[in-house]
């Protein structure tokens, strides 16, 4: 069998013959390097050259003359389960760059990750799909959705299913400790689980505990899992959350930098925003949430408990420093789609009650019962954003799923995020430079998840490329409307093959399911 030196050896000794060439381009290879003035030859799903290529020939010549020819986007951070079935295209990511995601974030990935990747080659996607294991995923089958610390029993079924996982391919395991059950899990049990994935060359990617009030505590708790297990670990969506926290990123990025000092491989991701998004049921005390709906909507029959919950809601907002739910947004209500892009506060007043925030709280707990709410909350600083940004091991993530044109009302992220950056970040407001921005898009993640072969324009590595306007690059989705694909990308090549042809997609779908193989 051919290694990459003799696969290219003959390749070459065949009369420089390529399938695709991109000419005249400003390549920006990945590593953070300066731009040069370079082709690249592909053949297959493989770069084969790289250089002036005045010699070789190619089926056919894509001209890049006045664009920029990098690596395609990583996005470690996404929630695609469920959505490749309604939009196998994955268009909002493949609009704005992305060529791989990897799911099963925040705790939640599918129960039996062969079976997943066997259908992501089935169903074929336009984007290549990583997954990680989610712990919440791994609690739930062990032991449901219980309020308690995990027997003995259970945790070593926990071990088990973890080792599965990342036998099946995994790349690491996620957590969600704001979420059900997760949030139950005291922190030695997160430990065990991830000495698992540790000994399978495994990451740990962690929704930390807290967001808010106590992220510093969070922070520490994910770093602390790292040093117990050895592992490297990821905290997602890095963020400073609640009014009355702006400005603490310069509280919570020297933890990441000493914790890096000591040694431990911690590092971030983000998103381009001031808003965030994720369920209702964050606005409700956790322990309301266990066992099922069921015994929450149980819970809600009694109204000691249904005041208690009241109560908690509304400190939220009172620790923010605001009046009413203004700030939470709902972007898919299943059991009232006229709600969506209204607010809490918009949402109680249609309903005709009262102007003040036990109705509201009254008006999120009446929609728990209906099922919940997928929400945009709007609760971070600008400032926090760039300077969150301005940390180099910072990688960009949407925190997306794959979205249907037109359905609900959901976070800008999932078009926009890397055209976001690109855009308002580097050309208009310069907080980081476009080499920088490629890097953490590209190379970073590559590095952090172990994608072989990926997240460089090198010769021997996967044809994930993307051809792009540096002037004209931006996002153009909003949350007022937020159905809007990213302009600016021209072309965008996925294991070899063109998809974005000319900005326009062509209808192909050649991504994979990337396993871990270590």
């Amino acid at each position: 069998m051919l290694g990459v030196a003799g696969y290219l050896f003959v390749l070459a000794a065949t009369a420089q013959q390529a399938d695709i060439i991109i000419k005249n381009g400003k390549l920006i290879d990945g590593t953070g390097n300066n731009w040069q003035y370079k082709d690249i030859a592909i053949v297959k799903n493989k770069i084969v050259a790289i250089g002036q290529l005045k010699d070789w020939k190619a089926t056919r010549e894509i001209n890049a003359k006045g664009l920029i020819i990098a690596p395609g986007f990583i996005d470690v951070h996404a929630h695609i389960e469920g959505g490749e079935l309604r939009n196998p295209e994955a268009s909002n990511f493949i609009y704005d760059g992305v060529t791989t995601v990897v799911t099963g974030n925040c705790g939640g990935s599918a129960d039996n990750l062969n079976t997943y990747f066997k259908s992501i080659d089935s169903i074929g996607t336009s984007i290549n799909v990583a997954s990680l294991i989610g712990h919440n995923t791994i609690r739930k089958q062990a032991m449901g959705t219980a309020n308690r610390n995990a027997t003995e029993e259970e945790l070593v079924k926990m071990e088990f299913l973890a080792q599965q996982a990342m036998n099946d391919g995994a790349v690491g395991m996620s957590t969600g400790l704001i979420y059900i059950p997760g949030t139950y899990a005291p922190t030695e049990e997160v430990v065990r689980l991830a000495k698992v994935i540790a000994g399978n060359g495994g990451v740990y990617a962690s929704h930390i505990r807290y967001e808010e009030d106590k992220v510093v505590d969070a922070v520490n708790e994910a770093i602390q899992i790292g040093r117990a297990a050895n592992i490297p670990v990821e905290i997602s969506h890095y963020k400073v959350s609640g009014q009355n926290n702006w400005g603490r990123s310069k509280e919570t990025i020297p933890l990441i930098e000493n914790a890096r000092k000591e040694g431990i491989d911690v590092t971030i991701d983000q998103y381009p925003y001031t808003a965030s998004s994720t369920n209702l049921g964050v606005l409700l005390p956790d322990w309301v949430l266990a066992d099922g709906q069921d015994s929450i909507l149980a819970r809600f029959k009694n109204q000691d408990i249904r005041e208690r919950v009241r109560a908690h809601s509304i400190g939220i907002i009172k620790k923010r420093g605001l009046k009413h739910f203004g700030y939470a947004v709902v972007a898919n209500y299943k059991a009232d789609s006229t709600y969506n892009g209204k607010s809490i506060e918009e949402i109680n007043l249609l309903r005709g009650n009262k102007h003040n925030q036990k109705a509201e709280a009254e008006t999120i707990i009446q929609m728990m019962e209906q099922g919940g709410a997928q929400m945009v909350y709007h609760g971070m600083s600008e400032e926090d954003v760039k300077n969150i940004m301005k940390y180099p091991y910072n990688m960009i993530a949407s925190d997306a799923g794959i979205a249907v044109m037109g359905s609900g009302k959901p976070h800008p992220r999932a078009y926009g995020t890397n055209s976001r950056v690109l855009g308002k970040y580097v050309r208009e407001e310069k907080v980081i430079n476009l080499e920088e921005a490629i890097r953490r898009m590209t190379s970073l993640p590559a590095d952090k998840f172990n994608l072989k072969e990926r997240g460089l324009l090198k010769e021997g590595f996967i044809a994930d490329i993307v051809v792009f306007d540096e002037n004209e690059v931006a996002d153009m989705s909003t949350f007022e409307n937020p159905h809007q694909y990213a302009k600016g990308f021209k072309y965008i090549l996925v294991n070899g093959a063109v998809t974005i042809d000319n900005g326009t997609h062509n209808g192909t779908r050649k991504g994979i399911a990337i396993r871990n193989k270590n």
